[in-house]
């Protein structure tokens, strides 16, 4: 029994296809075939049942592909826990963040992060939060950049900072004419959203209070993937949609005039910092973090219970 054998069997357990296995493992498929047969051949079990289409475990193969996980995970444990007692930061670090904060938080540290910690391989990939979730539990990626609170005991959660909401009104609606709104103005008939799947939706539809509502009297049915999109259906029409504070920063002066701030308690988003609680690789998540810190304005790092409300994802 090789360590590349039980590698090949989590690719196969992942993808449930041995081609496509075999093409995440950098091998032919005939190699990676010929590998797992020699080694259900030493341990006397069939771990894949082949007639099945997408491939499936059996029931034997199922303990071996949980052992074979935890066996792996030490593997690298071990050459995490080498990596973080060298003198120096290096290593790989696998980094995932959600599409609703990595167009903003991303650009602000990762080139001095490069500078700072030039032996350091960051690899970083969107997600979605719950891919995120399974992906820390999984030891598919060593942390993550989302939303939070997650109510997750198997995740650790490291606020970074607090971020506001800021709608984002067509100069044609009537709230346009107000200087500050209230959470119960917002009609769900009216608002622009992101699509299903997004953390953010969730969060406007907390805001609006109407999460339940399934009748709509808007003939249009629009849900965007990302708020370039959502802007510029406010632009066109006469609704309005909700942006973070970061993304409200970055629009030209002539757009910014339609922005307006919600009265208090203001709306807010938790970003933090998750990986889970076996992580090793603290050293590389310290510097992650210390970057990120000293690069989000000021005014965004603290929380004030009496003007700010932490709107949850669920």
């Amino acid at each position: 029994m090789t360590l590349t054998q039980l590698e090949y069997v989590l690719a196969v357990n992942k993808h449930q296809h041995f081609g496509r296995a075999a093409e995440s493992c950098f091998v032919t498929q005939p190699t990676l075939s010929m590998q797992l047969q020699k080694l259900e051949d030493e341990l006397e079990v069939t771990i894949f049942d082949r007639s099945k289409s997408p491939i499936k475990p059996t029931l034997e193969g199922l303990t071996i592909i949980e052992q074979a996980k935890k066996i792996i995970f030490e593997q690298k444990k071990l050459f995490s826990i080498v990596d973080e007692n060298k003198g120096e930061i290096t290593g790989d670090f696998r980094l995932s963040v959600i599409p609703t904060l990595s167009p903003f938080i991303i650009p602000l540290f990762i080139q001095s992060f490069i500078e700072n910690y030039p032996k350091v391989n960051l690899m970083i990939k969107e997600n979605k939060t719950e891919e995120i979730i399974e992906l820390l539990k999984n030891d598919e990626i060593d942390a993550g950049i989302l939303v939070t609170p997650l109510h997750e005991k198997t995740i650790i959660e490291k606020t970074l900072y607090y971020e506001p909401f800021h709608l984002f009104v067509s100069n044609k609606h009537p709230l346009a004419k107000k200087t500050k709104v209230k959470e119960e103005h917002l009609d769900i008939n009216e608002i622009w959203l992101l699509n299903k799947g997004n953390c953010f939706r969730d969060q406007v539809l907390n805001i609006c209070q109407q999460r339940n509502k399934t009748e709509t009297t808007n003939p249009i049915n629009f849900e965007s993937g990302n708020f370039e999109t959502l802007k510029n259906m406010v632009l066109a029409s006469n609704g309005y949609t909700l942006l973070p504070d970061m993304a409200a920063k970055q629009l030209p002066p002539a757009h910014k005039k339609l922005l307006r701030p919600f009265q208090r308690p203001i709306p807010t988003r938790e970003v933090a910092l998750v990986h889970s609680k076996h992580n090793v690789k603290m050293k590389i998540m310290n510097a992650i973090e210390e970057e990120i810190l000293g690069s989000v304005p000021d005014e965004l790092r603290d929380f004030n219970q009496k003007n700010q409300e932490i709107i949850e994802i669920n």
